[in-house]
């Protein structure tokens, strides 16, 4: 009987997870196959509403210094033709100017959310997620990022996992100084993540623009946006690799574990 009850416990310890994902997925199929009117749009936000009261109960209490203590759902659509349509499930916070983002959610949404974006390329793994520019395209907002550089920030001692990344976010070119820092962090079951545009003030490395001009100059691939998606690669790698001995990175450092400290995580 014992042994059953063991069995039995990781089932019944993700059913309040389970329940919010068949209420989304119901309604996602509602949605996306309604016809467009202002009833439908009426009840889109009611439905967001809901899920966002269901998230509240899975995710518990937040406090985030500097953001709203009441959050609503991250999902913003649930129409899945709508661009941004499939952003992290958890609860979004974000201050008045946009500035500064967050979402909060479980260790059980975030995995199932992974796994729902397979397809498009992001690890299943979740510190590889956290480290690749996957992660910080698809969980927010509906631009692009790239990431420039890890930063080394200093894990506090109760959280299980800490990465700050910097980068830049848009839905046009994405080569340039990066000033986004984004940082996420795991304590027990919860996962943190802060998002801050103009965040730091950084600078082009001159050795990362000559390899860009050196990818971009190659007559191969001859598709253009082949090539260019090579360069930038080329570039951002470049720039992780060199990054580390400009004279701005250490205020990206510090500025990324300002936000880490934001978080309730002591």
């Amino acid at each position: 009987m014992l042994c059953l009850l063991l069995l039995a416990a990781p089932i019944h310890a993700a059913a309040p997870e389970q329940h919010y994902l068949d209420l989304r997925d119901r309604y996602i199929a509602k949605f996306s196959k309604a016809k467009e009117s202002d009833e439908i749009y009426k009840q889109h936000d009611a439905a967001l509403k809901e899920l966002a009261g269901v998230l509240r109960g899975l995710v518990g209490p937040v406090a985030i210094k500097g953001l709203p203590t009441e959050g609503k759902s991250n999902v913003d659509t649930l129409f899945r033709n709508d661009v941004g349509f499939g952003h992290l499930d958890g609860l979004g916070f974000a201050s008045e100017s946009d500035k500064m983002q967050a979402v909060v959610t479980t260790t059980g949404l975030l995995k199932h959310w992974l796994r729902e974006h397979r397809e498009d390329g992001m690890p299943q793994e979740r510190d590889a997620a956290f480290k690749s520019d996957r992660f910080y395209h698809y969980a927010i907002q509906d631009a692009a990022f790239a990431k420039y550089a890890e930063l080394p920030v200093t894990k506090p001692a109760s959280a299980s996992t800490a990465v700050a990344v910097l980068g830049v976010r848009g839905n046009g070119g994405l080569r340039g100084p990066p000033h986004e820092i984004d940082v996420v962090a795991i304590k027990d079951d919860k996962v943190f993540f802060i998002a801050t545009s103009d965040a730091v003030k950084t600078a082009e490395i001159p050795a990362c623009e000559k390899v860009w001009k050196q990818m971009m100059a190659r007559k191969t691939p001859q598709d253009a946006m082949a090539r260019e998606d090579q360069a930038m690669d080329a570039y951002t790698k470049c720039f992780a690799r060199e990054a580390p001995s400009q004279s701005w990175f250490a205020a990206a450092v510090k500025k990324a574990q300002s936000q880490l400290d934001l978080l309730p995580l002591r």
